[in-house]
């Protein structure tokens, strides 16, 4: 059940993004649904793929070529989603730390009382 409602929360912050970057573009919330789900499948299994191979260039910058891989993967789902548009390189690092922060802020806030109900 928590991870449905991870998925459906990710799905509402996807929704939220084009709302301050107007170079991406969601269509629906099934298209949300389904970039969400995408999203977290790719994060899942390519990520940490690429976070090794780059790792010299990950340490040279002090991790902050860890932006460059989820702007491009956030960019890639865009190019393989129709629906879901994102706008170039940096509509997808910005859009990809927006994403990030609305999920996590959502999460705070949803699902703080299930982590104290789960511990009692």
């Amino acid at each position: 059940m928590r991870l449905i409602l991870v998925w459906l929360i990710n799905a509402v912050a996807l929704l939220a993004v084009p709302y301050l970057i107007p170079s991406i573009s969601v269509d629906s919330f099934g298209t949300a649904l389904i970039a969400a789900l995408v999203l977290g499948l790719i994060n899942t299994i390519i990520r940490p793929i690429l976070v090794v191979l780059t790792l010299p260039a990950t340490l040279l910058t002090l991790g902050l070529f860890i932006f460059v891989i989820n702007g491009l993967l956030f960019w890639f789902v865009g190019d393989i989603l129709r629906g879901f548009h994102v706008g170039g390189f940096w509509a997808g690092v910005f859009g990809s730390i927006v994403y990030s922060v609305i999920s996590w802020l959502l999460s705070a806030l949803l699902l703080r009382g299930d982590e104290s109900a789960r511990t009692s």
